[in-house]
């Protein structure tokens, strides 16, 4: 876009104080949905399907289904978040909890491999890494604040298996209200807004491709507004001594993008209580989490399981996506089905 710049009006453009006032973004499950979703889960495991081949055909969710496509289409053309609330996950293992989730997740889209393992199911926990000094960790592997950023693909999920003991409150933030505060604010930084940084692959690249890749924080394709940010990763990607260094103009503009994420007002807080199941849209809605303290029993320790989901419901991305949705469909190739040994989840570091 060369612009004119002008707002977004959305339902994808909210405030943390708007949404704090309502609970609309709460799905909350009853008895009777608990009840099909355990029937759906042991179905399934009749049939002998699990992850990654089962799919919305293979899990019936009855009535249930169509208040799940409801929340799709609220995800991907509407608010652009959501939370599940009241999934009755003590009656399960750990293995049928994600069962039940992934069944779930597969009514709202098709799962996608979220690093070049080929995981599908991801791990949010602490492995003990710090990724601000080691290039090939990942935020969701330790227990340090997370900055506002979005991930891949239409929709991120996140289902709590174990909260932490102190901290690791969810907070999530309408990127299309930040477009239009830039835009109120610095409205000579719209045109950096809509220009290329350079974004660090994080050791991810595969073969032939450079350890970074490009694009802008805003596009607009059509009727929507899409966003992609990540702060640290555009830092991190200043080790390449081939790549650009930042201009002024843009760290003003990612200290203004910064001051709005982590404005009260701008941001939802949310605590994610057992079995809980967060869905937000990556192109509407930036995500982050406060840092926590787990206790001593390490079997309880703060952990939840992420999809990335394909929705199939945008026609078009932007043009700079495509060198990074290349790389999904690499890792794609080879499917991983779920680990669920913790111990060998922190012996693989290489995400």
């Amino acid at each position: 876009m060369t612009g004119p710049y002008l707002p977004f009006q959305h339902p994808s453009a909210w405030t943390g104080e708007a949404m704090q006032a309502t609970r609309k973004w709460t799905v909350t499950l009853d008895a009777e949905a608990n009840d099909v979703i355990e029937h759906a889960v042991a179905q399934a495991r009749r049939n002998g399907v699990g992850i990654p081949q089962l799919g919305a055909g293979d899990f019936d969710l009855g009535a249930l289904a169509a208040r799940l496509q409801e929340l799709r289409h609220e995800l991907v053309n509407g608010r652009g978040f959501a939370l599940i609330a009241g999934f009755d996950i003590d009656r399960y293992s750990l293995q049928d909890a994600a069962l039940a989730y992934w069944g779930i997740g597969m009514h709202l889209g098709t799962g996608c491999a979220q690093n070049a393992q080929g995981d599908l199911l991801g791990h949010v926990t602490n492995l003990g890494v710090d990724y601000r000094t080691d290039p090939r960790a990942r935020g969701y592997q330790t227990r340090l604040t997370l900055p506002f950023h979005n991930d891949a693909m239409d929709i991120v999920g996140l289902m709590c298996v174990h909260p932490a003991q102190s901290g690791g409150l969810s907070r999530v933030l309408s990127s299309t209200m930040v477009h239009n505060e830039v835009l109120r604010l610095r409205p000579d930084l719209m045109p950096v807004a809509y220009a290329d940084f350079c974004i660090d692959r994080r050791g991810e690249a595969p073969d032939g491709k450079l350890p970074y890749y490009r694009g802008p924080f805003f596009s607009r394709i059509g009727d929507r507004l899409f966003c992609r940010y990540n702060r640290g990763y555009i830092e991190s990607a200043q080790r390449f001594p081939e790549v650009p260094r930042l201009t002024a103009d843009q760290i003003a503009l990612m200290d203004l993008i910064d001051s709005l994420c982590n404005d009260p007002a701008m941001h939802l807080s949310m605590e994610l209580k057992r079995g809980d199941m967060q869905f937000i849209s990556n192109y509407t809605t930036l995500h982050s989490r406060t840092d926590y303290e787990d206790g001593p029993d390490p079997l309880r320790q703060r952990y939840l399981l992420r999809l990335w989901l394909d929705t199939g419901l945008i026609p078009e991305l932007p043009p700079s996506f495509a060198d990074r949705y290349e790389d999904m469909r690499v890792w794609q190739r080879h499917p991983k089905p779920p680990i669920f040994d913790l111990s060998a989840v922190h012996a693989e570091l290489a995400h």
